[in-house]
């Protein structure tokens, strides 16, 4: 399940990209299909076990081309250790929200982006996250969750003043949204409700099986009740 899109931001062949808190690294694995230069990084050293294990499994499988490199980096989002200007694309997807010095993790994404290269920034969108803060404090309020919901313009000021130009939004995910507010509204951990297994599957159905039914109504859904917003940026080169 991406959130990001990789044709907007030219990942292929050579691409040198670095998938900050990639988590169970879905995105670094799809640069990675696309012959990149993949970073993914994260905090969490069992995660990032994992996410190896894949991208040899991957490499096993030649779901990857021979000349794609792929590694795993453990550290601090506040400090990445890379020179200025050492990607072509960065990608910071479902993280900011979780960071309580945001503006220092924005200042990294931004600094090793190189000029003429891309930032791709996922955050949970504005509404979808109010009804779920509203409906549950257990979504929110507990060690490394969401410290705080997202305007989109917010994030986006916040990016640009560290010299990036804005070129895009989307949404994505509309139909995770009332998933969240049914577990929110049950019970955080309660995955055995009823409701929730049914959704769940549903969810599950669609991300194997992406029928053009579900496909068609999440994209019409998606301007209005995505989960997430996108937002999109290049570095200016240096004249």
């Amino acid at each position: 399940m991406l959130t990001v899109d990789f044709d907007r931001l030219r990942v292929g062949p050579g691409t040198r990209v670095i998938d900050v808190g990639c988590g169970a690294g879905r995105h670094a694995f799809q640069a990675y299909r696309r012959g990149a230069d993949v970073v993914a990084f994260d905090q969490n050293a069992a995660d990032l076990a994992d996410v190896d294990v894949m991208f040899e499994a991957m490499a096993a499988a030649a779901e990857a081309p021979e000349f794609a490199k792929a590694e795993t980096v453990r550290g601090d989002a506040l400090d990445l250790p890379y020179g200025d200007g050492e990607f072509d694309v960065v990608i910071a997807s479902e993280i900011l929200e979780h960071v309580p010095e945001d503006d220092r993790a924005v200042a990294e994404l931004a600094r090793v982006v190189k000029p003429g290269g891309s930032l791709a920034v996922t955050v949970p969108r504005w509404l979808p996250e109010r009804i779920c803060w509203a409906l549950s404090d257990e979504y929110h309020a507990n060690e490394g969750g969401h410290v705080r919901i997202y305007r989109a313009d917010e994030l986006r000021d916040k990016i640009t003043a560290h010299g990036l130009r804005y070129d895009h939004q989307d949404f994505a995910h509309a139909l995770h949204s009332p998933y969240w507010w049914l577990k929110c509204a049950v019970g955080v951990r309660d995955d055995d409700n009823p409701l929730v297994r049914a959704y769940h599957r549903l969810l599950v159905w669609d991300m194997m099986s992406a029928p053009a039914l579900t496909r068609t109504t999440e994209r019409l859904l998606n301007p209005l009740v995505g989960k997430s917003v996108a937002l999109y940026f290049t570095k200016p080169t240096v004249r």
